[in-house]
């Protein structure tokens, strides 16, 4: 059986209600779920359009009804008002109403009961039921009972199609992702053919043609280094904030951004086989497989419709049979019967929990884009934590400044800031905007080299400085020896560590590392408080990986491991049964986002990050982690809590309905029906308001 992609249910494949995206074919239930699917845009305009009819004549008619029934207006005059009422509100029951009907048509096809069955059969019979009311006196017969339901039928049409709008405005739409991926590759490429450099588009590329690319140019395809030395910022891939050295025999990613020198790059994928486009991919069979959630009202609903439908054919029956009773006096009953059960307060028992539950996350810097995800949050055993940027600032910052030689920190500083004034590698910049933040004083330097993987050498003053690692110390002639145990010490932490060497002798140590996000370590102890595995997810080297999780106190740590290890690390999490929730901000955790129960993504990430995700963290807080788990749990609760009462006002009133106590004179005729039908409406509503009292407990 396939799953509709759009609610979830399930589906015989030999439906023709199909569509084929990327190669892939999709099925659904019903031409609405299609329709949805394949013209997003439009299905919103569409219910825009019939919730403002619905509500534009339903709430009218409402508040004339309500006030008509209490002899305030228009008392005596009950049938032109109802023939007024017909007119205004058929429309709204076949116009608005119409994708409930062609919703249970498909359902009663695929043999299951979906909400539109019960939306259909609650607002035809109230509808119907005032039909007979109507035309029934100008046909010559009089009734006792002269009130309508038209303006219910018309506001539960118009509070049901606004639920399914703002659902539908809140839900990220895949296509946006995927095209902001794609947006990130280059169109052309220049090439070396026949000793002559050309550009061309990039799907014209080959492998093994010689891609040239100049500073500044994102790389087009994905190859290896045959010439140059380089800076390549990689982040939007690997997540990582310092830039990578290339030189000749390193692999290139394609649309990477080169950043100091030229290079020439042998292409070795291209087209669909890059990083990027398998990262695309990978994205669309997350969000592809992903198993839509179930909701509560569904599935009670499979046994709920076929029951009353039953009860109600039961009353007539008996009614108009063995009780010999007339069919007008038994289509009292029937009706009675269905009115009763109407699905109203079911209708709206999720939906006005999830619209309350997710304007309150709103105010809480929590952008949660649709139910399901606010559903799923409640049920997470496992939250997996990308690194960089997530868990940590994203970007290097100085963390220690360590004497070796007689000088002091701040001298090393401001020389080492001086000899990278005006960088635009990551970690020079880190060292002068320490040196800014100390107020030190410092100089344009002379003589100024970027040695490419090894650090930089210059003149500051009268003094020749070196700044860089081991490497350029022993290609100067420096012995480093005396700095050993330091820079042991450092690596050891996972900090990345520059050797400072002034006149022939080395001076310093600096020290720097991404470090952690203020409230990273609040958010960890939390969840684990709450029962939550917590573990780190990132394509940085084990060392710095596990010295970040000592720090936080984070237990498991998986490190350097590729975009696609990601979404395999979190669908193996799922198959030993966890509910899973991925944290993470850059465009390499799009796809795990994807592949997760719950993406949770950070408001300063990437895009696609966002797009990805299934719920947003504006403030980039990650201590909102806790708060949307939190929010989830309460509104699912309240979910719960909907569905009793919807169904405990119903459900308890159908015997009399039925007319089980006639016999002793009491008779629920459906204008009491109508009302119980009401109250579990108000009181469904009234329950999900108090959601607005929320405060998360941190």
């Amino acid at each position: 059986m396939a799953t509709d992609p759009v609610c979830g249910m399930y589906v015989d494949e030999g439906t023709h209600l199909t569509s084929v995206v990327r190669g892939r074919r999709y099925y659904f239930c019903s031409e609405t779920c299609l329709e949805a699917f394949s013209a997003p845009e439009k299905e919103i305009a569409r219910l825009k359009r019939l919730t403002l009819f619905s509500l534009g004549i339903g709430i009218p008619l409402f508040v004339i009804g309500f006030g008509q029934g209490l002899g305030w207006w228009l008392g005596g005059l009950e049938e032109p008002v109802n023939l007024v009422f017909f007119a205004l509100a058929t429309p709204v029951q076949f116009v608005a109403g119409y994708r409930f009907y062609r919703g249970f048509l498909d359902a009663i096809r695929n043999k299951s009961a979906n909400m539109d069955v019960l939306i259909a059969i609650g607002t035809t019979a109230a509808w119907a039921y005032s039909v007979v009311v109507t035309f029934l006196p100008f046909l010559g017969v009089t009734l006792t009972e002269k009130g309508t339901y038209y303006d219910t039928a018309a506001v539960i049409i118009g509070l049901i199609l606004l639920g399914k709008f703002l659902e539908e405005i809140a839900k990220g739409k895949a296509s946006d992702a995927i095209r902001k991926l794609m947006d990130l590759a280059p169109r052309t490429a220049r090439v070396v053919r026949d000793d002559r450099e050309e550009e061309i588009p990039v799907d014209q590329v080959q492998v093994n043609d010689l891609v040239i690319v100049r500073p500044g140019e994102r790389i087009p395809v994905d190859g290896v280094v045959v010439g140059g030395l380089s800076a390549v910022y990689e982040a939007m891939i690997t997540g990582e904030p310092i830039s990578a050295e290339k030189k000749v025999g390193d692999t290139a990613i394609g649309a990477t951004i080169n950043q100091t020198g030229l290079l020439r790059i042998r292409a070795t994928h291209v087209g669909a086989d890059t990083t990027l486009n398998q990262i695309i991919k990978l994205v669309e069979d997350a969000q592809a497989s992903r198993a839509p959630i179930q909701r509560l009202a569904d599935r009670v609903a499979a046994v709920f419709v076929p029951a009353v439908v039953g009860i109600a054919a039961l009353t007539f029956f008996l009614w108009s049979v063995p009780l010999g009773e007339s069919v007008a006096h038994a289509l009292v009953f029937f009706i009675a019967v269905i009115i009763i059960a109407c699905p109203c307060a079911l209708g709206i028992a999720t939906p006005a929990a999830i619209m309350v539950g997710t304007g309150k996350g709103a105010e809480n810097g929590l952008l949660i884009k649709g139910g399901e995800y606010l559903e799923k949050a409640h049920k997470l055993t496992t939250v997996v934590f990308d690194k960089t940027g997530t868990l940590t600032k994203g970007r290097p910052s100085v963390t220690d400044v360590v004497r070796v030689g007689g000088l002091s920190d701040d001298e090393i500083l401001r020389l080492a800031a001086s000899a990278e004034k005006g960088s635009e590698h990551p970690l020079g910049e880190a060292i002068v905007r320490a040196a800014a933040e100390r107020h030190l004083r410092l100089e344009d330097p002379t003589d100024f080299e970027a040695i490419p993987g090894q650090g930089v050498r210059a003149r500051i003053g009268d003094r020749h400085v070196l700044l860089g690692n081991r490497t350029l110390m022993a290609s100067a002639g420096i012995p480093a020896h005396a700095a050993e145990s330091v820079l042991e010490s450092i690596e050891e932490q996972g900090k990345t560590a520059m050797i400072l060497a002034v006149d022939g002798k080395v001076a310093g140590v600096i020290a720097v590392a991404d470090t952690l996000k203020d409230h990273s370590g609040a958010a960890v102890r939390a969840l684990k408080a709450m029962g939550i595995e917590v573990i780190m997810l990132t394509g940085d080297n084990r060392r710095t990986a596990e010295a970040i999780a000592r720090q936080l106190g984070i237990d498991r740590v998986i490190a350097e491991v590729l975009p696609a290890q990601k979404v395999d690390v979190i669908k193996e999490l799922q198959k030993r049964g966890q509910v899973v929730a991925m944290v993470g901000d850059g465009i390499n955790d799009a796809p795990a986002l994807a592949q997760s129960d719950v993406g949770i993504a950070l408001g300063s990430g990437t895009d696609v990050a966002m797009e990805a995700g299934g719920i947003v963290l504006i403030k980039d807080d990650l201590r909102d982690v806790v708060a949307s788990i939190q929010l989830s749990r309460r509104t699912v609760r309240k979910i719960r809590q909907n569905l009793f009462w919807a169904f405990f006002y119903n459900t308890a009133l159908i015997p009399i309905a039925a007319g089980v106590l006639a016999g002793i004179g009491i008779v629920l005729n459906p204008i009491i029906a109508g009302a119980a039908m009401g109250f579990s409406s108000v009181s469904v509503v009234m329950n999900s308001m108090t959601l607005r009292r929320f405060k998360p407990q941190l």
